[in-house]
């Protein structure tokens, strides 16, 4: 939930921030501050590449204690299953994904507050995203640099994003209460039952393409509710079974 609370101190909307394979310590420790500075509580790391903290500490002025609780997982997968939207960070075009700018990622963040949590992704300093990681997010987002040096440091970019959502909540009347929105595990559900049933009812009878990333794209842009994604799932999982009959 955004907007302000009982105690009148604003609360962030819910966001996750995701980092990839971090390597640099002081990057961990930028990323802390920066998410101090702006209300962000809840963050992530796959694969963390450094467990230089003495130096992430000195970096992290008056948020020593974020270094202490971020969620240690293997996967992206593991990191984005409770969230309802997963959004990478890259410049990249794929088709049937959206590419945002910082601002309108911080708008629909708030937007789907009440629908539940936004896991922003940012891949490792060296390289980003992989392909597949890029395939494996909703949508995508980019910081608009300039052409001479198109590239940030990590922490910079996740100060850009946290200072945007921060504007974002600031601006944002309290959103209406609604159910929870489906998870990202969730979605993976549907797709899988999606795709069960496309080959047993003879859609896909070669390699799938793009035929049901494409069709899931349209589902998540739904933005189903838990219920919703149940039955979407049950649903397709009864035509699959049909044609065993």
């Amino acid at each position: 939930m955004t907007g302000a609370s009982p105690t009148g101190a604003l609360e962030a909307p819910p966001v996750r921030i995701v980092l990839l394979r971090p390597r640099n310590p002081e990057n961990l420790g930028a990323v802390a501050r920066a998410m101090r500075n702006f209300g962000l509580e809840d963050w992530a790391i796959a694969e963390l590449g450094t467990h230089d903290f003495a130096a992430a500490r000195r970096v992290a002025v008056h948020a020593e204690e974020l270094l202490d609780r971020p969620r240690l997982v293997r996967t992206l997968d593991e990191a984005v299953a409770d969230c309802v939207w997963v959004v990478g960070t890259s410049s990249r075009a794929v088709r049937g994904k959206r590419r945002l700018g910082p601002a309108d990622v911080a708008r629909e963040a708030v937007e789907r507050a009440a629908q539940g949590r936004t896991a922003l992704v940012f891949g490792d300093e060296r390289s980003g995203l992989t392909n597949e990681e890029v395939r494996r997010c909703h949508d995508l987002s980019a910081i608009p640099t300039g052409a001479d040096q198109p590239s940030l440091n990590l922490a910079q970019a996740v100060v850009v994003y946290a200072y945007e959502l921060r504007r974002a909540a600031l601006a944002a009347p309290p959103p209406p209460a609604t159910g929870g929105g489906a998870g990202d595990a969730e979605l993976a559900e549907v797709e899988g039952a999606l795709r069960e049933a496309l080959r047993a009812r003879g859609f896909l009878r070669g390699p799938e393409r793009h035929a049901v990333r494409d069709l899931v794209a349209t589902i998540r842009r739904g933005r189903l509710s838990q219920r919703e994604a149940r039955l979407w799932t049950a649903a397709l999982r009864t035509l699959a079974r049909g044609e065993e009959r």
